[in-house]
């Protein structure tokens, strides 16, 4: 029998498994496009960047760090406060597991307490896998921007896509993704 996956706020002492996590994203897939493995100091400054209403969460079992996921900015600019953007990341040997998806799960459910209108994610080609959690967390594709990245001397297209919150008011929101 597996062991329950706890989803909870990250704290400093996450930081080096968060890291680990993140290198290996960065050395080993199109997950993101660094391209350079961070330090600990450069990743403790990103998570202090983080705020309340832009939190990273992590997931655990039985004391250790299997994924994370943050709400990032979108944009600095004021009339984008309503909008963050997404981010998951799990250990390569935990995934399969439901851990991507619980967190994810979370991280709606949290900009939903926390009012935001708009969350995005862009998913890098080829990652089938991250498509579909999205998509099963209610987040539509908005479109692709092709050939916006190289990773691995590799031009790569990027996937957009927006999970928007349920119209409280009862309410259409006059549009359909």
């Amino acid at each position: 029998m597996e062991s329950k996956i706890r989803i909870r706020p990250a704290s400093e002492a996450d930081i080096p498994a968060i890291l680990e996590i993140y290198n290996s994203a960065v050395a080993g897939s199109t997950g993101t496009f660094d391209t350079e493995v961070r330090t600990l100091g450069e990743r403790l400054d990103w998570f202090r960047g983080h705020d309340s209403r832009h939190p990273v969460l992590v997931a655990e079992s039985e004391g250790s760090v299997l994924g994370w996921g943050a709400i990032s900015e979108w944009s600095p600019r004021r009339a984008y406060d309503a909008t963050g953007e997404v981010s998951t990341y799990v250990a390569e040997s935990n995934r399969g597991r439901g851990v991507g998806r619980a967190i994810l799960d979370s991280l709606v459910e949290r900009a939903t307490e926390l009012g935001f209108h708009s969350l995005l994610a862009r998913i890098a080609e080829g990652n089938a896998a991250s498509l579909r959690m999205h998509e099963h967390a209610g987040f539509a594709s908005v479109g692709v921007m092709r050939e916006v990245g190289t990773k691995f001397g590799r031009r790569l297209d990027v996937h957009l896509l927006q999970w928007m919150a349920p119209d409280r008011s009862g309410g259409s929101l006059g549009r359909d993704l």
